[in-house]
């Protein structure tokens, strides 16, 4: 069994892998003020409500620099296995054509891991967590670079804590896309924008690779967005679980 952990600013997403099934998945809200303790509380108490016996691998990807060593900790107290961090040093079999191939995260070459090996290249995954991130993957693999924009939880909360009259909301599509009350015309702008934001980055991505592209929407509001695009998207909630495990067996 192996254990793949993704830590976001907002959530830890927990997964366990048999060879390559997954078996169980899950997420809780990302705190940098637990302990290792706190935290291995909670991993325990995911693998005994799933009946996970035993784990003989651990990998993990952060954007929390001060969560790797806690969480680390945390596992090694409930599995007794060291944890594979994704940083330089790691064999992915990404190329990554940025300037500065250390800067891209950890999550991000997760993703385009999985996408390379999962779906038709070339490619654009879209991660829709505190951020929103553009991943694009041209057709021989390559990570070419990234879009980031605000992601939409992050944006709803900046826009209520900002203004006197305006609120914080759920994140679903409303019935019309003309919104008649103030809710309804946040969640309009919400998920109706982002879903346009996405048709076009993806048109102008297009553009500039000359071909078209395989679109892969991930993180907690992938499924709400995509639903409401017009351009065919593939939810896969599961993508960058599935690149930890690839990264893991590349460097067992």
């Amino acid at each position: 069994m192996l254990l793949a952990v993704d830590v976001g600013n907002t959530n830890i997403v927990l997964g366990v892998f048999d060879g390559e099934t997954p078996v169980s998945s899950c997420r809780f809200s990302t705190n940098s003020g637990q302990t290792d303790i706190e935290y291995s509380i909670k991993i325990k108490a995911f693998m005994d409500f799933n009946k996970i016996c035993g784990v003989d691998g651990a990998v993990m990807s952060s954007v929390v620099p001060s969560l790797v060593r806690t969480l680390k900790r945390a596992i090694r107290l409930v599995c007794g296995v060291e944890t594979l961090i994704i940083g330089p040093g790691v064999k992915t079999g990404l190329n990554i054509k940025i300037d500065n191939p250390a800067e891209l995260g950890a999550d991000i070459v997760a993703g385009c891991v999985a996408a390379i090996d999962k779906y038709s290249l070339p490619a654009v995954v879209f991660d829709f967590g505190t951020a929103t991130t553009a991943s694009v993957i041209d057709k021989n693999g390559s990570c070419l670079g990234c879009a980031i924009m605000c992601g939409v939880k992050t944006a709803i909360r900046s826009l209520a804590s900002g203004t006197s009259l305006l609120h914080d909301i759920d994140i679903a599509a409303p019935q019309n896309v003309i919104g008649k009350n103030t809710i309804d015309s946040m969640k309009s702008g919400s998920v109706f924008g982002t879903a346009a934001m996405l048709e076009g980055m993806v048109s102008r991505f297009e553009k500039e690779l000359g071909e078209k592209v395989t679109v892969v929407a991930t993180g907690g509001l992938g499924s709400s967005i995509a639903q409401n695009c017009g351009v065919d998207v593939i939810v896969d909630d599961n993508l960058l679980l599935d690149g930890l495990r690839i990264i893991y067996n590349k460097n067992k």
